[in-house]
């Protein structure tokens, strides 16, 4: 049996017996079943390091164990010290003992960085748990562009941290989005196409034959008489997905600073419609609706983000326009 995890396990090497019904399988297949707190990737780093032992000895992750042996592991984890705790207000929409959930606003940046080492959302999160110091990126498992907004989930123990991380690679974690695009749209459909980065502009990802496979579904929400409020469904999480997705086929979201374009009005549009869409200076893209399963009960957990001010008020203009037009 081996110990629950803690904050402070790593002071304390963790042994377990091999089973005889795991002779034959490959050692790092053996400390998965023996660990399950931990991931196999993370598993199979520490045996090559020499963090992970079999009757004392270093060997590799695909050696075949015979039962009996003496699992030894030395858990080192990469802690967030870099990133200082700040008082940075956050909505949380739901919390325990093993995971945040929590409404990210527009303009949050999520992970310090050499143009961001302060004020963002781990620096938050690091204020208001300081536990989350030993976890990997402060418990944070997917993140949210800059200026989008909404439902993100936070682990606040590395065995939620290691299921909601498989979760998400299964692709078994539901993540919706509520998306304004420019255009107005006749159907739904699926955007299936590879993304990776962009060959010349590093800022930016790009539809690549030789991408990472990327699947958005998108349905409509609302038809107006040039935009169309979107669901999207995703089912990977590459980077900028949804942006670089509805821009492909020829839909960008509105306000989209990289991949929207210079911005269109409407023939005959407003002045109040005018107004709103030049104002308008993030993408408008938010995460409406999480759903995993806990990692400690396995029961479903769904949440909602409520639609931002900004959004609400897009949408209210761009039905105002639609209406007028049609007297």
């Amino acid at each position: 049996m081996t110990e629950p995890d803690s904050p402070d396990s790593s002071d304390t090497p963790r042994t377990a017996i091999v089973p005889a019904s795991a002779a034959g399988r490959r050692f790092d297949a053996a400390l998965a079943e023996l660990f399950p707190e931990f991931s196999r990737s993370r598993l199979t780093e520490w045996i090559k390091s020499g963090n992970a032992l079999l009757d004392g000895q270093v060997v590799r992750p695909r050696d075949p164990v015979r039962g009996g042996e003496t699992a030894s592991l030395d858990v080192v984890l990469d802690t967030q010290t870099h990133a200082e705790p700040e008082d940075i207000p956050l909505h949380i929409l739901y919390e325990d003992e093993h995971v945040f959930v929590l409404d990210k606003p527009a303009g949050l940046v999520v992970h310090p960085g050499a143009g961001n080492p302060t004020g963002t959302l781990v620096n938050a999160l690091l204020f208001r748990d300081p536990s989350l110091s030993a976890l990997p990126r402060a418990g944070i498992v997917h993140r949210l562009d800059k200026d989008t907004s909404g439902v993100m989930v936070v682990a606040r123990t590395l065995p939620a941290h290691t299921s909601l991380v498989a979760q998400l690679a299964s692709r078994d974690v539901h993540r919706q989005y509520l998306a304004i695009v420019v255009g107005a749209m006749v159907s739904g459909g699926t955007a299936n196409a590879p993304i990776d980065r962009h060959p010349r502009d590093r800022l930016k990802m790009a539809v690549r034959e030789d991408g990472r496979d990327a699947v958005t579904h998108y349905r409509l929400r609302e038809r107006f008489r040039a935009h169309t409020a979107l669901e999207c469904r995703l089912e990977t999480g590459r980077t900028h997905q949804i942006r670089v997705h509805m821009a492909h086929i020829k839909y960008p979201i509105v306000g989209d600073p990289l991949y929207g374009g210079p911005l269109r009005l409407p023939k005959g549009a407003s002045d109040e419609l005018i107004a709103v869409l030049r104002g308008f200076r993030r993408q408008a893209l938010h995460a409406e609706t999480l759903e995993f399963a806990h990692p400690v009960s396995g029961e479903p957990v769904r949440v909602t983000a409520p639609v931002p001010a900004d959004m609400l008020a897009l949408l209210a203009a761009l039905r105002a326009d639609t209406q007028a037009q049609r007297k």
